[in-house]
């Protein structure tokens, strides 16, 4: 994996941090959104910074070091954080057209969620262990 913080909620392969600083040539700097909509639910968009505007309703996730200048930023919409704050998400990238307007669309490649759940040191982390909120 290209980033590796112990208590990360993010991650992100060599495949995808190799995609994305290619595409950083082309396009700037990028970031995700991951909105959770019902077509492309585990389809991170990848935007140029400044494309798509997050709002009061994302979540920062994390950022991702893929070997340039800036990180690479990761929202969700708040809406689905509540679904997946027990998961730890890696965005990879497999062969194939993604749909939408994410940026990665004409390499013949698109990015992919892919999840596990956390683990008990990182449920206590992020104050999600069974303990939170006792006491």
């Amino acid at each position: 994996m290209a980033q590796t913080h112990e208590y990360a909620r993010v991650a992100v392969t060599d495949a995808a941090a190799s995609l994305l600083r290619e595409l950083t040539k082309q396009h700037g700097a990028l970031m995700f959104h991951q909105s959770g909509g019902c077509c492309d639910g585990s389809a991170p968009m990848c935007f140029p910074v400044g494309m798509f505007l997050v709002g009061p309703s994302d979540v920062l996730l994390g950022t991702l070091e893929v070997g340039l200048d800036e990180p690479v930023e990761v929202y969700i919409s708040h809406a689905q954080f509540e679904y997946w704050k027990y998961t730890h998400l890696t965005i990879d990238v497999v062969p194939g057209r993604g749909a939408g307007f994410s940026v990665e669309g004409p390499t013949g490649n698109r990015f992919i969620i892919r999840s596990r759940m956390l683990t008990d040191p990182e449920l206590d982390h992020f104050g999600l262990g069974p303990q939170a909120g006792v006491g």
